[in-house]
């Protein structure tokens, strides 16, 4: 029988998706696109001092999280289709209109410099603080009318109210440019780099919007589907993989053993209380039980609450209707909502999950009352068992494992310094080595955040150094911001040959990352003292972007303002990334 209802399943998921073959993809890809609009929406908040950064950041960064794994699983349908079934103008344009997302993401967290020097500025031209966010929140609003509309081009919206926008805040940021005074003309540098990053941001959702429309798009400007693969997160089925969990080391191994005894412990329970349905008992523990505390106890406290309610909303019914043909209509109704709510609201969820179960028994036996009963007392033991044998069978606690994120995520932004580096220093094309350090240093940063916010959900006894581990995090973050806005200047503007002095910088920086790695792999009575004279010494060297010591009365052309622009903002960049690094070496030092 189960077979047969799992090759019916089967064959009506493969009729569905022949009917509607896009229906996946548009799903992911119009959700992506208005998680994308939110993104914009939080980071225009940070600007000014009266935002509250901390709250702000927490939120930005579990965002990025979904984000980044929303940007891989759309990664993985549009190139496996491609692969399967070859190059399509609808599939490459869908593949066209991710990378302008992905590059959105970075272009997102860019700053020209950090945001104390920011705020500085801000201070002193409140009404550029203004201007600015008005633009980020009107791109946001447009990103979020695009998801909301979906595949309708004729409602796409126009371009005029955010070229009038740009063009107000460019008129401004020139008469600013012409006041002969230092301190303004620092902010003129900083505002024109801070423009510039929001045109990029501009000119991406301008190609959204034109991938998005029934315009034709010439084949070359599909991306190779050769290049597209490097992209994709292989799996490894080695015998090894099995081999090397076979360990209690292993958290997947660990909580594989945790869930057998489980079920073991609800089958005799429910075998020896002569429950109605004991398999019930088995199904909520396979169901709730997670790798992870916060998860497991998260989903325990929902499906509990999400059944007594529905089991309250079915007696209330039964009570009133007695019809074996309203229950069927009434169990479809019930188990499609629950269905579609399972990955957004899980308590909804298992509400109409429980309704479903009631009026299905409700058609077979006329003892209705007695499986309401028993679906709430399964429920309940299924998941009390759940959240106990989280807690005492061979636990893992996040602590004990985030490090390793802390590593990975260290060792990709190091990766991808050494390719912004490269490419800076050598010019021409970007490459596709550089393209994945981006996108790895992006998806560890995400997992170090998934990482840290599990952390947080688990008994205040077991979140060792968290206040450290969260400054890791925020580091890492920033040094990856401050690495997004280096290579996103880089990659679209020309610039002048790489000094020694540039390269010695980024050496040093490599060198502090190297050290936070050292001091993550070993305990903590091996680690090295950090040299602090030698430290600030090195950072006093750095060079600086002086405003007093330019020439305002000299050439006022575009080059002399580009190569300021670029000056400010690779030194300022160079000033933030090393003191990141160094301020990771002392956190590490004292974990």
């Amino acid at each position: 029988v189960v077979g047969l209802g799992g090759m019916w399943y089967l064959a009506l998921s493969l009729l569905w998706y022949k009917i509607n073959p896009k229906g996946q993809t548009e799903e992911v890809l119009y959700e992506t696109i208005g998680n994308t609009g939110k993104l914009l929406k939080k980071r225009g908040k940070l600007i000014g001092k009266k935002a509250n950064r901390k709250k702000l950041k927490k939120s930005l960064f579990l965002l990025q999280s979904e984000l980044t794994e929303q940007h891989n699983t759309l990664r993985e349908i549009l190139i496996l289709s491609r692969k399967n079934s070859g190059i399509s103008v609808y599939n490459g344009k869908r593949v066209l209109v991710l990378a302008q997302l992905i590059e959105m993401l970075e272009n997102a967290g860019a700053n020209p410099v950090n945001y104390l020097k920011m705020d500085e500025q801000f201070q002193g031209y409140p009404e550029f603080a203004k201007l600015f966010q008005h633009i980020i929140s009107e791109m946001a609003e447009q990103l979020q009318m695009i998801a909301v509309i979906g595949n309708k081009p004729t409602k796409i919206p126009k371009h005029n109210k955010l070229k009038t926008l740009f063009n107000d805040l460019d008129y401004k940021i020139q008469e600013l440019g012409g006041i002969k005074d230092a301190q303004a003309y620092e902010a003129f540098i900083m505002f024109q780099n801070f423009l510039d990053y929001q045109e990029k941001q501009f000119d991406k959702i301008k190609r959204i919007k034109w991938l998005l429309s029934d315009h034709d798009v010439a084949s070359e400007e599909f991306i190779d589907k050769e290049i597209l693969k490097h992209f994709l997160i292989s799996q490894d089925y080695s015998p090894r993989i099995l081999l090397r969990n076979l360990s209690f080391r292993s958290t997947i191994f660990r909580h594989s053993l945790r869930m057998a005894i489980t079920l073991m412990i609800g089958f005799v329970l429910g075998n020896l209380f002569s429950f109605q349905n004991a398999y019930w008992i088995l199904l909520t523990i396979i169901l709730i039980m997670r790798p992870n505390y916060g998860l497991t106890k998260a989903r325990s406290k929902d499906r509990t609450v999400g059944t007594i309610i529905g089991g309250l909303i079915a007696t209330v019914i039964v009570f009133l209707v007695q019809d074996v043909y309203a229950y069927a209509i009434l169990a479809l109704i019930s188990f499609v909502i629950a269905l579609s709510m399972l990955q957004k609201n899980y308590k909804a969820s298992a509400i109409y999950v429980t309704l479903s179960i009631v009026f299905i028994y409700g058609i077979l036996q006329p003892d209705v009352m007695t499986v309401i009963q028993y679906r709430i007392l399964d429920t309940l033991l299924g998941a009390v068992l759940s959240y106990l044998g989280f807690l005492f069978l061979w636990p893992s606690w996040s602590f004990q494992e985030i490090r390793k994120d802390v590593v990975k995520s260290v060792e990709a932004n190091r990766t991808y310094l050494s390719e912004i580096a490269n490419f800076y220093i050598h010019k021409g094309n970007v490459p596709t080595s550089y393209r994945l350090a981006r996108k790895n240093a992006f998806l560890e940063t995400s997992n170090l955040s998934s990482a840290f916010q599990r952390m947080t959900q688990e008994p205040h006894s077991k979140q060792k150094n968290l206040n450290e581990i969260y400054q890791l995090v925020e580091l890492n973050h920033n040094f990856l911001s401050s690495l997004a806005s280096w290579s996103i200047y880089i990659q679209h503007h020309t610039t002048t040959e790489a000094s020694e002095r540039l390269n010695n910088i980024i050496t040093k920086i490599d060198e502090n990352l190297e050290s936070v790695l050292k001091m993550l792999s070993i305990d903590a009575a091996d680690k090295q003292v950090i040299n602090l004279d030698e430290v600030i010494s090195f950072e006093k060297q750095l060079p600086k972007f002086q405003s007093e010591e330019v020439n305002l009365s000299a050439d006022d052309s575009h080059k002399y303002k580009r190569n300021h622009q670029e000056e400010q903002l690779i030194w300022e960049q160079l000033r933030w990334l090393y003191s990141l690094s160094v301020n990771m070496m002392k956190l590490t030092s004292s974990l």
